[in-house]
C-alpha cells in the first residue's frame, strides 16, 4: 500500500496529564496483543489518503484559529466488549461539524455521523470482563476536565498507525 492509498485518521491530541491518565488505563486493561495504539480521541476514521496534502494544509490553517478545547469527562461508557470515557464539549462538536461540511463528499458513512467523543481504555475483551471494568470505573468516577491541545493526522496501514503530522491549537 502506497502512502497515497493509506486511509487517514484524524484524532484530537490531549494535554499531557490527561493523556497519561487514559493511556495508563489503556495499557492496564487493553489486551496487549491487540494494543497497537496509545490512548486517543478519534474524530474521523477514514479520510482519503489521496487528499493528504490538501488535508494537511486545511488542518494547519484551521488549527491556527482554534484555541485549546476544555473537555468535560462526563462518564464511563460500556461498549459491550470494552469501556470508554465519554467526553463533551460544544466547541469540539462545532469543529467536527465544520470539518464534516468541508470534507462531505469524501466521508464514509461512519464519518458522516454525529461525533460521540470518547477515549477507549479497553476493547475486544469478553463482555463479562468489560462489564466488570465498567462497574469498577463507574463506581469511582468523578467528572473531570481534560484539554484538547491540537489535532493529529495518521495513516492506517493495517496495524499501528503511522504519524503523519500534528497540528497544535493556538495557545491564546
Amino acid at each position: 500500500m502506497t502512502s497515497a492509498d493509506a486511509p487517514l485518521i484524524l484524532t484530537l491530541a490531549l494535554d499531557a496529564n490527561s493523556f497519561a491518565f487514559f493511556n495508563g488505563l489503556r495499557q492496564q486493561h487493553f489486551p496487549p496483543e491487540r494494543n497497537f495504539l496509545a490512548a486517543h480521541v478519534t474524530l474521523f476514521h477514514h479520510l482519503p489518503g489521496a487528499r493528504r496534502s490538501d488535508l494537511v494544509a486545511q488542518l494547519a490553517d484551521r488549527c491556527q484559529k482554534q484555541p485549546p478545547i476544555k473537555l468535560q469527562v462526563t462518564g464511563i461508557r460500556f461498549l459491550g466488549r470494552g469501556v470508554a470515557y465519554a467526553l463533551e464539549n460544544e466547541a469540539l462538536q462545532a469543529l467536527h461539524r465544520e470539518l464534516q461540511t468541508q470534507w462531505q463528499p469524501a466521508l464514509t458513512p461512519q464519518d458522516q455521523q454525529k461525533l460521540r467523543p470518547h477515549v477507549t481504555v479497553q476493547n475486544k475483551v469478553d463482555p463479562a470482563q468489560a462489564r466488570a471494568l465498567y462497574e469498577q470505573l463507574k463506581a469511582d468516577f468523578v467528572p473531570f476536565e481534560a484539554t484538547g491541545t491540537g489535532l493529529q493526522l495518521w495513516a492506517y496501514r493495517g496495524g499501528p498507525w503511522e504519524a503523519i503530522q500534528a497540528f497544535a491549537f493556538q495557545q491564546g
